[in-house]
């Protein structure tokens, strides 16, 4: 079960077609919309700002979602958010890509169909323009998109829409096997069913 925590008689909300794995954290005002995926060991604190995700969104492992008061952090429809990353009192914007292990800062918006990189730091209100790549530390523009790139990141994205779907009608603890032949036994055995 996903370790959800009211607070101040606020409440996460989950969309019943999202998916929250259950070693992720919601504390408070977090809203995950449809279709959304929330990846292990993720925690999105809206213990003093909200955390919204729209549509399609998807928080991969171990993120940090959070803000300070009056201030939402926002992942617009489709974004995607690389495992390890921290977003923090920021906006990313419609089918944006945030790198593994990012860190996106206060008052920061990233522009729709735009990319951070992996590691990169984009400082306290910079406005990553839409449709760039930015990378380093502090992040700098180095290169405007093709078509080809936004593309192959919504690909990517369709695949967390998918998992979360897979997940909600499949994912189940249970006891590893012993062997790797005993999958295929297994497999065998329910293709015989």
């Amino acid at each position: 079960m996903v370790k959800v925590y009211t607070l101040d008689g606020i409440t996460p909300v989950v969309h019943p077609d999202a998916f929250v794995h259950p070693d992720a954290v919601l504390i408070g005002d977090v809203i995950v919309g449809p279709d959304c995926y929330v990846g292990p060991c993720a925690c999105l604190r809206g213990d003093f700002g909200r955390i919204r995700l729209e549509r399609g969104a998807n928080i991969q492992d171990t993120c940090v979602a959070h803000s300070y008061p009056g201030v939402e952090v926002l992942v617009e429809e489709d974004g995607h958010v690389g495992h390890g990353a921290v977003l923090h009192g920021c906006r990313v914007g419609r089918n944006a890509l945030i790198g593994m292990n990012s860190i996106i800062m206060d008052g920061a918006v990233v522009g729709a169909d735009a990319m951070v990189a992996a590691g990169a730091f984009v400082k306290a209100g910079m406005a990553v323009p839409p449709g760039t790549l930015v990378a380093g530390m502090p992040a700098r523009v180095v290169r405007t998109l093709s078509p080809e790139d936004i593309a192959r990141k919504s690909a990517g994205t369709r695949m967390y829409q998918e998992l979360a779907r897979r997940s909600l009608a499949g994912m189940r603890l249970v006891e590893p096997l012993r062997s790797e032949s005993a999958r295929q036994r297994g497999a065998d055995d329910e293709a015989q069913d």
